[in-house]
């Protein structure tokens, strides 16, 4: 008798231990690899003295001409009310800088500063390190594989307006 469904015969092929339904939701998956992943780096964000938010921001920001707060929002799983009161500890700090977009003055882009990219330098090589770390059991083209589905699966599903937190799995 299947354990998962008391009074019912397991069916010809499926096993007694079939396991629970999110073992193989991808939701679930997903939230709990970027959960275990992330964790063991930030506790070396943490160490360098940011919180995760600010190192999610400074690295949205490296290589980027400057994003708005609603984009930085999407990218960092930030609420935007979060995330300005975030940013403005950041500016105070010389690590980010705001500007208005002189087309819409309502509109404000985030910038790292030359301070924020000195500070971010170090972790940036340790974030790289860990992550080859992480892929290095899949092989190189494995690792490149997974990256590739990722980014297409997140094309496939772009973010709603407005961004911020996501729940785990749904």
């Amino acid at each position: 008798m299947n354990e998962d469904a008391p009074g019912r015969e397991a069916d010809e092929g499926e096993t007694a231990a079939a396991g629970r339904f999110v073992d193989n939701y991808l939701p679930y998956l997903l939230a709990q690899a970027s959960s275990r992943v992330s964790r063991e780096f930030h506790r070396e964000v943490e160490a360098a003295g940011l919180s995760v938010t600010e190192w999610r921001v400074l690295a949205s920001l490296e290589g980027s001409d400057g994003e708005s707060i609603g984009v930085l929002s999407q990218l960092t799983l930030t609420k935007q009310p979060t995330l300005s009161k975030v940013v403005l500890r950041m500016e105070a700090n010389d690590i980010v800088a705001r500007t208005r977009v002189r087309s819409d003055r309502r509109q404000t882009v985030v910038r790292i500063t030359r301070k924020g990219n000195r500070l971010t330098e170090a972790l940036r090589a340790r974030a790289l390190a860990h992550q080859q770390r992480i892929l290095a059991p899949f092989g190189p083209d494995n690792a490149e594989k997974l990256i590739s589905m990722l980014r297409a699966l997140l094309a496939l599903h772009p973010p709603e307006e407005g961004g911020g937190e996501e729940s785990p799995f749904d």
